[in-house]
């Protein structure tokens, strides 16, 4: 039987300079985030994730499964997600071959080593959240506490942890912050990036707005 439907049969043969590859990774500009969680001792550990979205105040995270993130969450359901600006990148970079997991995990001993002080480790300082255990990166001009609604595994042979999380706190700088509002102005944030395993800040100046926006026109 030919499945091939109407509208693939009546589709135009383009000519176009695309080919097929096969990429190691696929981040594709999604923005870094710092997670914040809490050790079986109380102490905190701090790790870089670049596999963030959200809808509403939902925030799903992609974690490796044998990190200390993922246990700590999957035995103390709280966090904080820290969004790091731009300018931030080093303090992201120190941290990133750095990992909380005593022994370092098979897969991650070619390349990362355990380092018990994240915090000092990347240069941050902590800050005392109000509705969740794990502090705050205080350098991070946004900071979303947050409890753990699901951890499920993903990827091949379930390697990876699916983190939907629940916002109860957001933080903001003043600085960007449109003032008398509660909205972020999106002139003044600009989240590090991470593009193919490469860091950039967004680009400037803006080239429009989302018809859904809550700040366009507020700004001169």
């Amino acid at each position: 039987m030919n499945h091939t439907t109407t509208a693939s049969r009546t589709l135009p043969t383009l000519n176009t300079d695309h080919v097929a590859i096969s990429p190691s990774i696929l981040y594709f500009g999604t923005p870094v985030a710092l997670l914040t969680t809490e050790n079986p001792d109380g102490t905190a550990n701090l790790a870089p994730v670049s596999s963030a979205w959200a809808l509403g105040h939902t925030v799903v995270i992609g974690l490796g499964g044998e990190g200390r993130t993922a246990a700590n969450l999957a035995e103390r359901p709280e966090l904080v997600i820290n969004l790091p600006s731009s300018d931030l990148w080093p303090a992201v970079e120190r941290l990133a071959p750095l990992t909380g997991a005593h022994p370092v995990p098979a897969a991650k001993r070619a390349v990362y080593r355990h380092e018990p002080d994240k915090f000092g480790a990347a240069g941050l300082r902590p800050q005392e959240s109000e509705k969740v255990r794990p502090p705050r990166v205080a350098e991070c001009p946004l900071q979303l506490e947050a409890t753990v609604r699901n951890l499920t595994p993903a990827g091949p042979e379930g390697g990876f942890r699916v983190v939907e999380c629940d916002v109860v706190r957001v933080h903001a700088a003043a600085s960007v912050v449109v003032p008398g509002t509660q909205h972020i102005d999106p002139a003044e944030w600009s989240p590090l990036i991470y593009n193919f395993r490469h860091y950039f800040g967004l680009g400037r100046p803006e080239l429009g707005h989302g018809f859904r926006s809550e700040t366009a026109g507020s700004r001169p």
